[in-house]
């Protein structure tokens, strides 16, 4: 079976969404991928630490509390944090600035000292996901997943888009589109395997389509599942 063009999928897209123009206004720009060295790496380890707690949550109540997560996380600072006592992290527990979750707080910490090795290895964090090749989100998800703590699966995908990398979000939707395309993964794909025939089909898409992932990626959820009126739920994509 031949795998769909992008653009049938995006002529589909369109058509669902009221035509080429309206699709369009609901398409982002690319990222700017220059801007990643620029971001700093207090920020980095806050994007984890939001993915981390937003994930099997409330988003809307996490974003809510977001203020009281920086003052309580001394500003997402790797390296006080790293040398934070056993006591602080006790306490944290126990904080009503934050949700209490002990392992996700304890993923904090891990993550902190994550960021800082890599920093020091490269520069920054940011400067690291810049060196990445665009075309293998697929070995990134692995890195974050293994280096990384509680970075596995979709909470590493959102990171890499909310911090400005370019990445396609294996959303229920974005999944089934791939599937109807004719790329025959899994419902959930996890696996190596499947991450990887979806990696190979996002570069061949992008070559024809000269879109990014971001945005082939928005396309994609467009383009089959519930037709919303002209907005995609966060989860959508």
């Amino acid at each position: 079976m031949a795998i769909m063009s992008f653009a049938k999928i995006q002529a589909r897209a369109a058509k669902r969404k009221g035509g080429d123009a309206a699709l369009a206004q609901l398409i982002p720009a690319a990222p700017d991928l220059s801007l990643l060295d620029t971001i700093g790496d207090d920020q980095i380890l806050s994007a984890m630490a939001k993915c981390i707690f937003r994930a099997g949550f409330v988003w809307r109540i996490i974003d809510h509390k977001w203020p009281g997560f920086e003052a309580a996380f001394l500003e997402f600072q790797p390296g006080p944090l790293c040398f934070q006592p056993d006591e602080f992290w006790h306490d944290l527990a126990s904080d009503k600035r934050i949700v209490r979750h002990a392992q996700k707080i304890k993923s904090v910490h891990d993550n902190a000292l994550f960021v800082q090795d890599i920093a020091a290895e490269h520069g920054s964090f940011g400067a690291f996901l810049e060196a990445w090749p665009q075309e293998d989100q697929a070995g990134l998800m692995a890195f974050l997943s293994k280096r990384g703590s509680r970075l596995g699966g979709a909470s590493g995908q959102y990171l890499l888009r909310m911090v400005g990398w370019d990445a396609f979000i294996l959303s229920r939707d974005v999944v089934a589109a791939i599937h109807d395309a004719g790329v025959e993964v899994a419902e959930m794909p996890t696996s190596k395997g499947d991450l990887a025939k979806i990696q190979a089909q996002f570069n061949v898409w992008r070559k024809q389509s000269g879109l990014s992932a971001t945005q082939m990626s928005r396309i994609l959820a467009f383009s089959i599942g519930e037709n919303y009126d002209q907005t995609v739920s966060q989860e959508d994509d």
